[in-house]
């Protein structure tokens, strides 16, 4: 597995970002599945986590109301959270390696941009 399949792509549409994202955690979990059995049972979580969360911003638009909308967005920054804890986890434990680091970068960026559009959306509503 080469360098450049770590680094994350970083489209302008959201939507589109996440789906990338979800494609990079894919790949950490195969990767994961080469790396023993603790590698094998984190990676579930990681795929659950981190797959979840595009899911659920496509979801989010589908709210029946602004405040409906806000907790679907919240629930996608807790599974991003989630992911980016838990790749941080094996990643201390050495299970990941440094060419997995861009992924837990990406991880963190998009913690911050949702972050930022619930707080925007909160600030609006009050």
């Amino acid at each position: 597995m080469g360098a450049s399949q770590w680094e994350p792509k970083k489209p302008f549409d959201l939507r589109e970002r996440l789906f990338e994202f979800g494609l990079l955690v894919i790949r950490v979990v195969q990767f994961l599945h080469t790396r023993g059995p603790i590698g094998v049972a984190v990676s579930y979580q990681i795929l659950t986590a981190g797959t979840s969360a595009g899911a659920n911003y496509e979801e989010a638009d589908d709210g029946s109301s602004p405040r409906d909308k806000l907790a679907k967005k919240k629930i996608v920054l807790r599974e991003l959270k989630e992911c980016r804890w838990r790749m941080r986890l094996v990643r201390a434990a050495g299970i990941l390696t440094p060419a997995q680091d861009p992924v837990i970068g990406e991880s963190d960026e998009l913690v911050r941009i949702v972050s930022t559009i619930i707080r925007n959306a909160e600030s609006t509503d009050t």
